[in-house]
């Protein structure tokens, strides 16, 4: 095929749709904005200490998905143990919720007003479910739901929870109610004859952090003479009748290249896309474009003089006193993540807005505010934090408010015009894809290149619980299964 294939991003999405047309020896050249590559799957390295942007498991029920991250990496996946908890009023709870520990943590007082919220909530349910807090009072009751799900999600957030879109919760959180959770604590792994479902409890990861994955991946594709043009910012994607003809960029010199090309792959945000097209689309879509909205996210890494902490992979914190949101153990991911056996290194994790307090206050003060908040729930001494580092990650989330669904049909029907555009990724589909599902639509992408029709929006579009498995027999999607829901 004599096609040039322009793909914009260079992270999951971006660099498997690379290393897929590599394999084909169709042209590609990835752009990147960034002087790093695997956007917010990336590791950083500071001084040794390896830190993510938010944890990454490596686990699928996709079999391609799979094979990519076998042929890149091989021997280099580690398996490692997964716990992950909540943190509230100075005591854990494991996630998802387990219903005689949150009696036992609970007290009670507590618990009976829990009971009591519950059973309200069956009486008098939501008849429609129009947000997060009616999806999740309907299955654990308004008590419930103000203790363990509205703090930490409007953190994340920054919106009220009334605000944030029911379909959130039904694909992110697992299909469970409180009277679910105390049955499946009580009674056999088996009931009524059906295999009941849990959390995935090990996943793999690479030795050394995601991001070693991009690089592998981005040393792949130059390797086999394609380009990546790293610190180029989109400037203008020049279209005709339908038809994407070129994409110009620059870098911060303000020297700028027009890339023409015939097919274009495109992980970046919706809203950038509509916004750099040249010439610009009608008023409405434009307009449409700026109510998608994105929450940005800010890493404070911390090395810890203490060779132990806690046994958490991550915890997420629903304290309300302190504004971080979720901890990240990075020695648990993985022991070569920190070069010091005698010390750790943890992510702090805050959700902000670009340009609010946070996002603008020094680094020095950010790693003081992480160590003394850290103090203050009783997890880490301040005297022990010896050093640190801040990583800011814009547009790291697609927010789903009250006005996304309308706004993003409105884009998608105008972006679905140009005839050589596909959308991938997190950013690319406005969606909260994990990294396997921002693949998929890559390696679909791909493939229509070469004949097939594939609707890549279908990827991830059901509300099945992400990493759920049957305790009994585990089993990975067949690939007939993947293309059929696509």
């Amino acid at each position: 095929m004599n096609k040039e294939i322009v793909i914009i991003g260079g992270g999951p999405a971006g660099l498997t749709a690379a290393y897929q047309l590599s394999k084909e020896g169709t042209r590609t050249t990835v752009i990147e904005k960034d002087d790093v590559v695997g956007g917010i799957s990336r590791t950083v390295n500071y001084r040794g200490f390896r830190f993510d942007i938010g944890g990454h498991r490596f686990f699928t029920k996709i079999p391609e998905v799979q094979a990519v991250w076998n042929e890149l990496l091989a021997d280099e996946f580690i398996t490692r143990p997964r716990l992950s908890r909540i943190y509230y009023r100075n005591k854990f709870y494991q996630y998802p919720l387990k219903g005689m520990e949150v009696v036992r943590n609970l007290g009670p007082i507590d618990t009976l007003a829990v009971l009591a919220s519950y059973g309200m909530s069956r009486l008098r349910p939501y008849p429609v479910e129009e947000n997060f807090e009616h999806w999740v009072s309907n299955r654990f009751g308004k008590k419930l739901y103000s203790m363990f799900f509205k703090t930490y999600t409007e953190k994340v957030w920054g919106i009220p929870c009334t605000e944030i879109g029911a379909e959130w919760a039904a694909q992110r959180i697992q299909n469970l109610s409180l009277a679910s959770a105390v049955k499946n604590a009580l009674l056999p792994q088996r009931a009524n004859g059906q295999v009941i479902k849990t959390l995935i409890d090990k996943f793999e990861y690479p030795r050394l952090g995601p991001g070693q994955m991009w690089e592998k991946a981005r040393d792949v594709v130059k390797e086999r003479g394609h380009r990546i043009l790293m610190n180029r910012e989109v400037v203008r994607i020049n279209h005709d009748r339908g038809w994407i003809n070129s994409v110009t960029v620059g870098d911060a010199e303000g020297r700028q290249e027009t890339l023409p090309s015939t097919q274009i792959i495109s992980s970046m945000a919706l809203k950038d896309v509509v916004e750099f097209l040249s010439p610009l689309p009608p008023t409405e879509v434009l307009e449409a474009a700026k109510k998608l909205r994105y929450r940005d996210f800010l890493t404070v890494g911390l090395v810890v003089d203490h060779p132990k902490l806690f046994p958490d992979n991550w915890i997420y914190v629903h304290s309300p006193e302190v504004r971080l949101g979720r901890i990240q153990n990075f020695k648990n991911w993985s022991p070569e993540m920190v070069p010091d056996p005698s010390k750790s290194c943890l992510g702090l994790e805050y959700f902000v807005w670009e340009g609010n307090d946070l996002w603008s206050m020094p680094d020095e003060q950010l790693i003081e505010l992480g160590a003394v908040e850290l103090e203050k729930l009783g997890l880490v001494s301040r005297k022990d934090v010896s050093d640190g580092a801040v990583v800011r990650m814009r547009r790291a989330y697609p927010v789903y408010d009250s006005h996304y669904k309308e706004a993003l049909a409105t884009v998608r029907g105008y972006l679905d015009t140009l005839k050589n555009l596909q959308q991938v990724g997190r950013n690319g589909q406005h969606r909260y894809n994990n990294q396997d599902h921002s693949m998929m639509t890559s390696i679909l992408a791909v493939e229509n290149l070469f004949g097939a029709q594939h609707d890549i929006w279908n990827v991830n579009a059901d509300q099945e619980y992400h990493e759920t498995v049957e305790r009994a027999q585990p089993r990975r999607l067949t690939l007939e299964e993947v293309r059929k829901a696509a």
